[in-house]
């Protein structure tokens, strides 16, 4: 993973504000979001190499499995918590706030992960199952956990996941079939290797277009930032508590200790945003949940990261 990756997203989102608050390309912008990031996952996908998931996971299946209870049990129920204890009275912020929660991160946290000298493989082999669970379980999670499925277009919502997560993964199975099908695999692979920077572009492109979306929102919702503020603080602190801890009573190696606690703080927002703004057009304040998380998320990744560092270099040293 490009140490380039945090400093380009830093950038897209400054350029994207910029964007949105002195032009009017906002309007236009938000059509690009799905198309990029539809791109990025079906590279994302074609990538997936079984051996290399399969050599990554299983040293290590406690952290992975412990990983996956904690992002898809104790997260969705945390979040939905946090939901009621805040934003009972603001039902789309609400939305919002567990469409951010829910969906755990599958690319900068990678980033993070390396900067602690945590194991990068565990989490990149983490991802794909990451990626799909987060979006197939994403609808289910929304009206269960919010309380408002009368309100949230159910329909709406499950087909902007199909459309995020089916053509993707369609797309991905149709190249690694014709590649296998004409005996180019390797060729294959050998281009998916060096695809980085493609889908580095691709992420900024699609982080460029939220901001510039939805800059102009944020700036007329004040009073929304801060009652989101404090939710996601409580979220990304308690997290933190939770994988350490949960690290400290399985014994988990520093590496491993700082792969679980980055997978668990880290949200997965662009993936978020743009399913939000195609399944609710008319309810512009569940996207203000999702374009605040990364504002607040990168700097919090940033110092969990330097606290980790610390932390596994004395581990280390003793």
């Amino acid at each position: 993973m490009t140490r380039w990756q945090v400093p380009v997203v830093l950038g897209a989102v400054a350029i994207g504000l910029t964007l949105g608050l002195t032009t009017e390309i906002g309007d236009h912008a938000e059509r690009l979001v799905v198309p990029s990031l539809v791109g990025l996952l079906a590279l994302t996908f074609a990538g997936i190499h079984s051996g290399a998931f399969a050599e990554a996971i299983r040293p290590h299946p406690r952290t992975a499995w412990v990983s996956l209870v904690i992002n898809f049990v104790w997260v969705p129920l945390f979040a939905g918590g946090l939901g009621w204890m805040f934003l009972v009275n603001d039902p789309d912020l609400r939305i919002g706030l567990v469409m951010l929660l829910v969906t755990p991160c599958t690319d900068w946290y990678l980033v993070f992960i390396a900067t602690a000298r945590g194991n990068v493989a565990l989490g990149a082999a983490l991802l794909p199952v990451n990626l799909i669970l987060q979006l197939a379980l994403l609808p289910l999670f929304v009206v269960a956990l919010t309380g408002t499925a009368a309100d949230i277009p159910v329909g709406d919502l499950l087909v902007s996941v199909a459309v995020v997560l089916g053509i993707p993964l369609t797309v991905a199975v149709g190249l690694r079939l014709a590649a296998a099908w004409t005996g180019r695999g390797e060729r294959l692979n050998a281009l998916l290797d060096h695809s980085e920077p493609v889908g580095l572009a691709l992420l900024a492109v699609a982080v460029i277009a939220i901001f510039a979306t939805h800059a102009q929102l944020v700036i007329d919702e004040p009073d929304a930032l801060l009652r989101l503020l404090v939710p996601l603080l409580v979220f990304f602190a308690v997290a933190y508590g939770i994988a350490n801890a949960i690290s400290t009573w399985l014994g988990l190696a520093p590496a491993e200790r700082v792969t679980l606690t980055m997978t668990t703080m880290a949200r997965n927002s662009p993936i978020a945003l743009a399913i939000a703004t195609a399944a609710f057009p008319d309810q512009p304040l569940i996207a203000v949940a999702l374009v605040v998380g990364p504002l607040l998320e990168l700097p919090v990744l940033s110092g969990a990261a330097h606290l980790l560092t610390r932390e596994v270099g004395s581990r280390i040293v003793r």
